[in-house]
């Protein structure tokens, strides 16, 4: 007899199959056992017919305790009733693992509360389905990038240098040197943008902010493509083809995982509809102030309920051009016509999720970035191979990065991060 998957159930319809999986909850009226069970790629119901099977089976099934792993025998059916559309009338029941007074009960919890047992949180279906969307946006930024002839790099998680400045990164010693937890490999990418043309890469990344807002993670993944002989613009449609890719492969092939979620995927639809529309810096702060934002001037960074506002005038994720020059990293390219910004810009998710990328034009001359290094109160030596780059066969290039985590957030149309990422690293928060 074989052993299959749960999500394998539709190929085996009146067939008798074997099945490992863990007692999600169970419910008997009568004559008649309801297990639901999970075995990790779904959830599926179990029905114990009390008429159909020895007696000891039936009291079996009726006394399993929650997240008690056993394995069942029986024939799959169809079920229209229910998300997953399949059930299986279970006939031999093997206990493989007992479960006593597990934690986590059908009842309301705290978030504490699940936090601290987030190891076992991890089972439950919205959790379950939450993961389910963010392997999929994994798998279909690899097949994004290698169609389209990006080779993946590594960049180092330990620098001694820092992109962005060194006042939000996890310090460490290196031996007899300083070192920091890497906050992007982006630098790093630029390099190998000019041995390869186009790469990409996928890891972790840290951030030592004190904040506690939805939206942010200590610890957590970073895409970062790094295009050759590439300008802004190109770019710019690079973005959102990527983006709209990750949106459709999410809806083809997490079906059953948005209906768990109870995502609205006719608005999901919408955020495949190429191009994104774009707004300039200086026209998004005076959308804010005509809609009453006072607290926003020229020269500052957007604010969650800014970007939220700006991304609720239209229906699509939005990028926002060429912010100034004095809120962003050194590295960006200077505007052609004006000193006070630069070539970048930020995505922004609809539905308030605010900004899942961040991206430039790098600058290529090799005298603005030194002078630019000195302004920041950069060492010179920790970014002379940098300044390398500029020195042996410079060209226009461009880049950007996308948070996994905040993009997982979007498309599950959750509420936190935290629950983005299995094991989340937070403020006040490294354990489990």
């Amino acid at each position: 007899m074989e052993q299959i998957q749960i999500i394998d159930s539709k190929n085996h319809v009146g067939e008798t199959v074997k099945i490992g999986a863990w007692v999600a909850n169970k419910r008997s009226s009568g004559k008649i056992a309801f297990l639901q069970l999970r075995d990790g790629t779904a959830y599926f119901q179990g029905i114990v017919v009390k008429s159909e099977v020895p007696e000891e089976v039936f009291q079996l099934a009726k006394g399993l305790n929650q997240e008690t792993a056993v394995l069942i025998t029986g024939e799959v059916r169809e079920d229209t009733r229910s998300k997953f559309g399949y059930e299986i009338g279970i006939t031999e029941i093997e206990v493989v693992g007992e479960s006593h007074e597990y934690p986590i009960t059908p009842k309301e919890h705290g978030t504490d509360f699940l936090m601290d047992h987030r190891h076992l949180w991890l089972r439950s279906s919205r959790q379950h389905a939450v993961m389910q969307v963010r392997n999929e946006i994994i798998r279909a930024t690899y097949e994004f990038f290698n169609t389209n002839g990006f080779v993946k790099i590594d960049p180092p998680i330990l620098t001694g240098s820092a992109p962005e400045g060194t006042t939000e990164l996890f310090h460490t010693n290196y031996f007899d040197e300083e070192a920091y937890l890497s906050q992007s490999g982006q630098l790093y990418m630029e390099a190998a943008a000019m041995a390869f043309g186009k790469v990409f890469s996928f890891g972790p990344t840290f951030r030592a902010e004190k904040s506690k807002t939805r939206r942010h993670l200590i610890e957590f993944w970073m895409i970062e493509p790094e295009m050759a002989f590439m300008h802004q613009e190109d770019s710019l449609e690079v973005q959102e083809k990527y983006v709209a890719f990750l949106v459709q492969n999410v809806l083809d092939n997490c079906d059953y995982a948005l209906d768990v979620l109870e995502r609205d995927k006719e608005l999901l639809k919408k955020y495949t509809q190429l191009p994104f529309p774009r707004i300039s810096y200086d026209d998004a702060v005076e959308l804010l102030k005509k809609n009453g934002f006072d607290d926003i001037e020229w020269g500052d960074d957007f604010g969650s309920p800014h970007e939220t506002f700006i991304a609720n005038s239209f229906e699509q994720p939005v990028f926002i051009l060429n912010y100034p020059k004095a809120i962003k990293p050194f590295y960006m390219k200077p505007h052609p016509t004006r000193d006070d910004v630069v070539i970048c810009a930020d995505m922004i998710a609809p539905e308030g999720y605010g900004e899942i990328i961040g991206g430039s034009e790098r600058a290529t001359d090799y005298e603005f970035l030194l002078e630019q290094i000195r302004q920041h109160g950069l060492d010179e030596k920790e970014y002379s191979w940098y300044l390398d780059l500029r020195k042996y066969g410079s060209v226009p290039h461009s880049g950007f990065g996308l948070g996994l985590e905040r993009t997982v957030t979007w498309l599950s149309g959750i509420e936190h991060v935290r629950e983005s990422i299995p094991f989340p690293r937070l403020l006040n928060r490294l354990y489990p």
